[in-house]
């Protein structure tokens, strides 16, 4: 029967597509209720790499195999050809320059899961200007997730622009839909035959595990080598080099689990796999355990009695399905018909800058990323431009200018692709009255029925709707022009900004004149900017009135009357921004912010870090639409939680957390090629101030590939709504700052229990699979605290 495979296997292609090989144990009786007694029939597992079937046909992606001429655009006088390539392992797309300088980079790649988005037509800045010059349907702009910058293509034919952009488009929902295990794969398609002839050394093979991570001593290597060397010639050929990797692959931690709940240390019956699921929290029926053998198990024959070997065990752990995220918060859960103040709102500061506040490019680019994350708070510094367009920029800087009639188009484009609960446009006006009526034009004229222009019927105006309610709306965030008796109210628009910068001249300033267009204070229904004076004052305002608060500001106001700044953001939306010092656009920490009921906690979208991992943790949840329900104790009106005096009560979690092991984690990218990473990791819980934890495993020496820790920690969290856990991997150096690797951050809420896997992401958020951690997590349950 091997040899029959073996003839098959070298009939088939394997233009698109790897095979791999699972050797399933042959017992000796057929009893299958004892360790001696499974016999199964030898079989040989297709596993299609990245192609499946219907997408290696297709007829784009053969376009992509094939590849294709192009020219790459940076500015209107630069333009280079470029001849753009799918590699056979359907991630990697290849762009090489037609010179032949040595000076010049021959190649450059990107892989398919850096894409964020691909937009046909001129649709990005540089493409727009360039309108009239170049055929809009020839041109293509390829999106990369964090800082790399776009690429800009112009194609032979609209045709070829097509192609290319649903090819990519098709091959992104397939990697999406990649298992763990086909992502693990990907690992025996890496090369390095540095001569060519499709056999590796042994000096090779030394050369791909620095590749993938791996530090081994050299008599392991050296016998790993000679096992896989079947043909005893010194040299492994691919099938080989596969076999070498599947034994790096193997999983001895997930083995042990197996043993454990196997009755008879060889299959999982729907019995055992129950237990499993119990321990686990799941839904621990017959009928979801037999699901999950139908689903997972690649042998017939254990499939057919119900049985899952440990191969396909293997393969649920590894899938989403078995994920430390609880898969119902992916999507939207939460009651969203409760008013805007008790909800957190995904929100972005000073969103046009695409690096620091000083020198930094504004641009339409940030808008169109924090959007497809499910922001849904964007600001706009708006200052008088040149031919009567206003522009926007960080005024009194040497940023660069973006027309505000383009950002607004980028809105009308992308508001409501990733989420389709209301966005708000928070606008810091700086313009003259006359560019004010313009901005009102521009809103009304692109945003159409988007925009939000008069209050909803059936609604009392002083009160705000809820999510739900306004759906598919786009909101005004400024100043609202308030007429009183013989005069006009001009302090709604005073001589700064909400973020005290500049606003106008004084000079220009006239007693009883409004600096305000009428036009754009029309525009402003639900989300009216008004100066804050005191709790006091504003507990008689209307809903609708919200206030600005630096960093600094609320901080205090945290600190000295917690209670108070609770309530009255269970009444009325706050807005907070960074400090005016931080001129490299770092960011606060928004945990202390949210704590205090803080809805629109604003935050430079541009600047990775820990800061912004929160942020990222906070809305992922409710299916990452960009709005998060509070915990009732924060928007109750008479509430008596204040987050810097929690205290013990009866609302805290001691919560077990065992880091058993990680995989295939990555090197910093500025790491010698010959460098090992020295891996630990720290689990921090951020929440109240009484919750705030964070502990550290040790290191494992030069082990990037499979580290084990089993480390176990203890945590105690008092106000569970409100905590945040966040997995950090770094590198250790005992000389020199440890470097940063990867790091997972997610609600506790959202956290589930057993032996799970931990995707990390990068420093800019973006996915770093197939890098993870298994950890185990137990969480005594108790009663939940209650603050009225």
């Amino acid at each position: 029967m091997t040899e029959n495979n073996k003839e098959n296997k070298s009939n088939e292609s394997r233009s698109s597509s790897i095979y791999c090989h699972i050797i399933v144990k042959r017992f000796r009786d057929s009893s299958p209720g004892s360790r001696e007694g499974a016999t199964w029939p030898l079989e040989t597992y297709k596993f299609v790499f990245v192609f499946s079937e219907g997408v290696q046909d297709d007829e784009d992606v053969k376009q992509m195999l094939q590849g294709s001429s192009m020219v790459k655009v940076r500015s209107p006088r630069w333009q280079k050809r470029r001849t753009l390539k799918l590699l056979e392992d359907g991630v990697t797309v290849w762009c090489q320059s037609h010179k032949t300088s040595s000076r010049a980079k021959e190649q450059q790649s990107f892989s398919i899961m850096e894409v964020e988005c691909v937009r046909e037509g001129c649709q990005s800045e540089l493409l727009r200007r360039m309108v009239g010059t170049v055929p809009e349907g020839s041109c293509l702009t390829v999106v990369f997730k964090g800082p790399r910058k776009s690429l800009d293509l112009l194609c032979h034919s609209d045709e070829e622009a097509q192609r290319w952009a649903r090819g990519i488009r098709k091959l992104q929902e397939r990697v999406e839909n990649m298992t763990q295990k086909e992502k693990l794969d990907q690992y025996p398609k890496i090369r390095q035959d540095s001569n060519h002839d499709d056999k590796m050394s042994y000096e090779e093979v030394q050369t791909l595990l620095q590749m993938i991570n791996i530090d081994l001593s050299d008599q392991y290597a050296r016998s790993l080598f000679q096992k896989c060397d079947r043909s005893a010639d010194g040299r492994l050929d691919h099938g080989e080099i596969e076999v070498f990797c599947r034994e790096l692959l193997r999983r001895p931690e997930l083995d042990a689990v197996f043993i454990r709940y196997s009755a008879n240390g060889c299959v999982l019956s729907t019995v055992d796999l129950r237990d499993f699921l119990k321990d686990q929290g799941e839904d621990s029926s017959l009928i979801h355990a037999q699901s999950l053998i139908l689903t997972y198990e690649l042998n017939e024959w254990a499939q057919k009695n119900q049985f899952m070997t440990p191969n396909g065990f293997t393969m649920y752990m590894l899938s989403k399905e078995n994920c430390i995220f609880n898969p119902e918060h992916g999507r939207v859960y939460q009651d969203m018909k409760q008013p805007l103040a008790h909800y957190f709102i995904s929100s972005s500061h000073n969103t046009y800058l695409t690096k620091d506040q000083l020198t930094g490019d504004s641009s339409t680019e940030p808008y169109i990323r924090a959007l497809n994350h499910g922001c849904r708070c964007v600001e706009l510094d708006c200052w008088d431009g040149d031919k009567g367009e206003p522009v926007i920029y960080h005024g009194h800087t040497l940023t660069s200018k973006v027309p505000f009639v383009e950002v607004i188009q980028t809105i009308n484009e992308y508001a409501f692709k990733a989420s389709p609960y209301p966005l708000i446009l928070s606008l810091e006006n700086h313009c003259s009255v006359e560019q004010q009526t313009v901005m009102a034009r521009h809103l009304r004229s692109i945003l159409g029925d988007k925009l939000l222009t008069k209050p909803l019927e059936g609604i009392d105006i002083q009160t705000l709707p809820s999510p739900e309610d306004l759906k598919g709306k786009i909101l005004v965030k400024g100043k609202k022009q308030h007429v009183v008796e013989g005069s006009s109210d001009s302090s709604d628009f005073s001589s700064s900004d909400e973020e005290g910068r500049p606003s106008r001249k004084k000079e220009d300033k006239k007693p009883g004149v409004s600096k305000l267009s009428p036009e754009l204070s029309d525009l402003v229904v639900y989300t009216r900017s008004v100066p804050f004076k005191s709790f006091e004052q504003a507990a008689k305002n209307p809903a609708t009135d919200m206030s600005s608060f630096s960093e600094s500001e609320a901080l205090r106001f945290i600190k000295e009357s917690g209670m108070s700044f609770v309530r009255h953001n269970g009444h009325q939306l706050s807005r907070i921004y960074p400090s005016g010092q931080r001129l490299q656009s770092s960011n606060y920490n928004p945990q202390e912010m949210w704590n205090a009921g803080c809805q629109i906690v604003a935050l430079n979208f541009q600047t990775p870090g820990e800061q912004m991992d929160l942020n990222h943790g906070r809305f992922m949840q409710n299916g990452q639409c960009g709005y998060i329900l509070k915990p009732p104790f924060m928007y109750h009106p008479e509430t008596t939680f204040n987050p810097e005096n929690v205290g013990g009560g009866p609302g805290h979690r001691p919560v077990l957390l065992t880091i058993i092991s990680a995989q295939q984690l990555p090197k910093p990218q500025w790491d010698k090629p010959s460098s090992i990473v020295d891996p630990q990791v720290w689990v921090e819980i951020h929440g109240v101030p009484i919750d705030i934890d964070k502990k550290k495993s040790h290191h494992v020496d030069n082990n990037g590939f499979n580290p084990r820790w089993d480390c176990t920690f203890n945590f105690t969290i008092h106000v569970p709504d409100l905590a945040l856990v966040r997995f950090m991997v770094e590198d250790y150096d005992y000389t020199s700052r440890n470097d940063f690797l990867g790091q997972c951050t997610l609600p506790f809420t959202s956290l589930r229990t057993g032996y799970r896997h931990v995707r990390l992401l990068k420093l800019d958020g973006s996915s770093l699979s197939p890098s993870s951690l298994f950890i185990h997590v137990k969480v005594t349950p108790c009663q939940r605290s209650s603050f009225n």
